[in-house]
């Protein structure tokens, strides 16, 4: 898997619903005068229908061009993978490598990058990847009618994910977790 074309083809996919161009959709933002992320965000799902992680994704390349950084899909996601795992998380960044390698064999979705991770959408998010600490990933499912175990760990009612999986090394992402990534992906959508 390749996050650089996972956010290429999230913008040619963009484009190809809503039938303008970058510069086009970049031109609507300016010209609405919005100068706040999530105002934009939301301008962007209202007038023109986008799913939140398409408008999130286009507002944040948006902030990026203006910036003077290349609004081009494998800057800005590399940008934000490297702001992700960045410092003494750096060496955490193999572990999400690996898992979006596998993710990405599921078939289509979103990536929508957040604060301190990403999320994988389709109809609706089945996934958070992001490092928690210096020293593990966390992977948050959200899924139904799984029993907790010592590694998949449910989580409280009303928080982003039902469970979350915490990864300390790449051989960690094996086929169990793998399993439970793609039945989350199945229930989205």
């Amino acid at each position: 898997m390749d996050v650089d074309k996972a956010f290429e083809t999230q913008l040619k996919n963009i484009q190809t619903r809503t039938g303008k161009s970058l510069d086009e959709l970049f031109g609507l933002i300016r010209q609405s005068g919005l100068q706040k992320h999530g105002e934009i965000r939301d301008m962007l799902k209202s007038s023109l229908g986008m799913g939140h992680g398409d408008a999130n994704t286009l507002t944040h390349n948006y902030f990026r061009a203006a910036e003077g950084g290349s609004s081009s899909p494998a800057a800005a996601s590399g940008d934000v993978l490297d702001e992700l795992y960045s410092g003494g998380k750096a060496g955490l960044r193999p572990i999400h490598d690996r898992l979006m390698t596998a993710i990405n064999a599921f078939g289509p979705f979103e990536t929508a990058p957040k604060k301190g991770y990403v999320s994988l959408r389709r109809k609706k998010q089945f996934a958070m990847i992001g490092p928690a600490t210096k020293t593990r990933v966390e992977v948050g499912l959200n899924m139904k009618g799984v029993e907790a175990t010592p590694r998949l760990l449910a989580q409280p009612p009303g928080g982003m994910c039902q469970y979350k999986v915490n990864v300390t090394v790449p051989a960690e992402v094996d086929l169990e977790l793998i399993a439970w990534i793609r039945q989350a992906y199945e229930g989205a959508g």
